[in-house]
């Protein structure tokens, strides 16, 4: 077989894992699954939260001698928006050091981490960006100027716009709270200012910075030398311990 017939049969082989992609797909609900499913599982996990949370909150109350509310008056107070702010913004704050992390940093063997000689941003040509974008490529990365720049951190930028509104929605909300429990035991309520300063809102949030930065830990090291058959975030089953950047 010559050159010529081993690159027709190549695209020939190309072409059918693309009519075989083509042919697998299965209607919405299949095809946006993982999304759906843990948007489910967030919903059905919050509402779990906020009838626990009230309960909780109810019970402080009757030790206080003070009247219980309802749930609709326990979602609306600064107790549950700041108990779900300090994580939504811990968990963001993860994807944004994670994301900008990974450009530079990596781990020989974790399909976490790209391959250790691709540090950086990469070359246009690989990231398929300006005149070596393809036509199915997004049209910003087709384009030369501020929109080229913009799109390609994107997904970094609104990773770490979001953990700053939900660490401002969690001091806002916080201090709320704070304030209240100062006016229970007949103390001054304090400033938004004066909050950030206070052990309560740093020990809200340093509490879950750790627990997030311990699991991204984690998951690089420990993908190194464990599987998970099917998975796209562990290596194939057979691939050494040194692969690294391969997906199962």
């Amino acid at each position: 077989m010559n050159a010529e017939q081993d690159r027709n049969q190549g695209r020939d082989g190309q072409g059918g894992e693309q009519d075989g992609e083509r042919g697998r797909r299965g209607g919405f609900w299949h095809d946006n699954s993982l999304t759906l499913a843990f948007g489910a599982a967030f919903l059905v996990v919050l509402a779990g939260q906020a009838l626990s949370g009230r309960a909780e909150f109810n019970e402080q109350l009757g030790v206080d001698g003070l009247q219980q509310i309802s749930l609709l008056q326990y979602l609306a107070s600064s107790d549950f928006a700041v108990d779900v702010t300090e994580n939504w913004q811990s968990e963001f704050l993860q994807f944004f050091l994670y994301i900008f992390g990974t450009v530079w940093l990596v781990q020989r063997g974790s399909p976490e981490s790209k391959e250790v000689h691709k540090t950086g941003t990469e070359s246009e040509r690989e990231q398929r960006m300006g005149d070596h974008a393809g036509s199915d490529s997004p049209r910003w990365a087709r384009t030369k100027d501020w929109r080229q720049r913009l799109y390609s951190r994107s997904l970094g930028l609104v990773m770490g716009g979001l953990f700053v509104l939900s660490w401002l929605a969690q001091s806002i909300a916080g201090r709320a709270a704070y304030d209240e429990q100062q006016l229970r035991q007949l103390e001054d309520p304090v400033s938004w200012a004066a909050y950030l300063g206070t052990p309560d809102f740093w020990n809200r949030s340093l509490q879950n910075w750790q627990s997030e930065l311990l699991a991204v830990a984690a998951m690089v090291i420990l993908s190194v030398y464990l599987r998970q058959r099917g998975s796209p975030e562990s290596k194939p089953v057979g691939a050494p311990h040194t692969a690294t950047g391969v997906e199962g």
